[in-house]
């Protein structure tokens, strides 16, 4: 079935059946490779976009939910990569082994459009569904503060 995605911002084309999980429309289909498959039961976090700026985990919904909504995912968040988010992350040295990274920003991402400086206790509550194998939740946690610093000036 011919179905049309708005994907950061662009709107594609894709033959597949309804019933597949975004994740692998993303990733197979547009080449969208920074969104990850880790449990394939939503519970990891690192396959988690967008979709009408609400955060979903995308190898637990269909493709069918996205048509007619936007979705972004982690390359849509900037295009070299300047979101404040992304750049936190850097000065902070975040990432160890990189694979949950995605996810992390994009739930992150998240808390900040509704909470622009969020608490620790926002913050852990927000992260929950995000799971990293190499446990650096307290650089997370000065990331998204630091991110909440840059963006507001």
């Amino acid at each position: 079935m011919l179905l049309t995605l708005n994907v950061n911002g662009t709107d594609h084309e894709i033959d597949t059946d309804p019933e597949t999980p975004l994740l692998w429309v993303l990733r197979e289909k547009l080449r969208l490779t920074g969104t990850k498959f880790g449990c394939g039961i939503a519970e990891c976090g690192a396959c988690s976009v967008h979709v009408d700026g609400q955060l979903v985990k995308s190898c637990s919904v269909n493709v069918a939910i996205a048509v007619g909504r936007e979705v972004k995912t982690i390359e849509g968040l900037s295009e070299n990569s300047t979101h404040a988010l992304q750049r936190a992350w850097v000065e902070e040295s975040v990432p160890q082994c990189g694979y949950c990274q995605s996810g992390q920003i994009m739930a992150a991402a998240t808390l900040l459009e509704r909470s622009p400086n969020p608490s620790d206790s926002e913050i852990d509550a927000a992260m929950q569904g995000n799971l990293c194998r190499c446990g650096t939740y307290a650089q997370i946690r000065r990331a998204i503060h630091r991110a909440a610093e840059i963006s507001q000036g």
